[in-house]
């Protein structure tokens, strides 16, 4: 049986209930002591959704933050960004785990003290780079085979609870943190750009990441798009990997060398290449179980925070994302910039 440690949730928005809601079905490993949040309307909303869901742990409101830390063995930090960092460093000087919520800041440089603190109270930071959980991406990551291109599309309505960052570091920071995670090689240039369309912010962006391996990424995302999409293409030799991260449904593409004098099945897809060998489509569709994303960070935390398997995102990943998301903003904000 796992060791059971007490979590906390610092902040109860939309996403914040979301942990809650999770953290009931991870009994067996988190004992949720409760949340903080100074907003009335969020405890009373929290409230409200344990009794109608019937939670069988309904979430105790603390009135501060401080209290809520002192009382936990780790912490979710799943407020706005702007207040990641500070919050962070409560729970890091009190010597607790730290599970920080995507963009880990607003800044490169705020983010990167975290290191430090971490460091010293020996305590383990994870950052909330959900899709890395997402059941499409777990299906086909184990069939990467060192990818070239990849070409992601995260689109989806305008939703003004979003608009205290840009769309890069809303949206475009979970793409790049799969590209970062899956291409090799250290990123050498970044072109981008972008456009405000519903507020002060990039509402919309596009970015080209290149990287020292000759791989390539570009990105594209919208906040203000009619549909939503969540599409991540692969490609790598002999192989196109496509993954529906929205519908949870992925296709793996092979080319497979057909031997010289072979029969061709009459239902087969083949590709004939001048000076090539014939090559065979074979196509799969993964199987894909229904896992809760959310869930399985939150459980893959405890696994670390007990020690029975390395931090899957690291503090370090965050930074890495951010500083990508960072360097996209700067392209986008001064394009003629070197």
């Amino acid at each position: 049986m796992s060791q059971t440690l007490r979590i906390g949730v610092l902040g109860a928005g939309h996403l914040g209930r979301i942990h809650l809601r999770c953290l009931q079905s991870l009994s067996e490993k988190w004992t949720l002591v409760g949340h903080f949040d100074p907003e009335t309307e969020a405890n009373q909303t929290t409230a409200l959704m344990a009794e109608e869901e019937g939670w069988a742990h309904p979430s105790t409101p603390f009135t501060s933050a401080k209290a809520l830390i002192q009382a936990s063995d780790a912490v979710a930090i799943v407020t706005p960004t702007e207040h990641h960092v500070a919050l962070a460093e409560q729970v890091l000087l009190a010597g607790r785990h730290c599970f920080i919520e995507k963009p880990v800041a607003t800044s490169f440089e705020d983010a990167n003290r975290l290191i430090v603190l971490r460091d010293q109270a020996g305590s383990i930071v994870q950052v909330g780079h959900v899709e890395r959980f997402n059941p499409a991406f777990q299906a086909t990551r184990l069939q990467l085979d060192q990818p070239r291109f990849i070409e992601a599309h995260r689109l989806a309505p305008f939703n003004p609870r979003g608009l205290d960052v840009s769309v890069v570091f809303d949206l475009m920071i979970h793409d790049i943190d799969l590209a970062l995670h899956a291409l090799e090689g250290d990123v050498v240039k970044v072109s981008a750009n972008g456009v405000a369309v519903a507020g002060d912010s990039v509402d919309i962006a596009n970015a080209r990441i290149e990287f020292s391996s000759g791989a390539v990424a570009n990105l594209t995302a919208s906040r203000v798009s009619l549909s939503p999409m969540r599409k991540v293409r692969l490609f790598q030799p002999n192989a196109y990997l496509s993954v529906d991260l929205l519908n949870r449904k992925a296709q793996v593409v092979r080319l497979e060398d057909v031997p010289p004098g072979e029969e061709r099945d009459p239902y087969g897809l083949y590709m004939d290449v001048p000076g090539k060998s014939a090559r065979r489509l074979h196509i799969e569709q993964p199987d894909i179980s229904e896992a809760n994303a959310i869930a399985d960070e939150l459980a893959d935390f405890h696994a670390a925070c007990i020690g029975t398997r390395p931090c899957q995102v690291p503090l370090e990943d965050g930074l890495a994302a951010l500083r990508v998301a960072q360097d996209i903003m700067d392209r986008i904000q001064s394009p003629h910039s070197t």
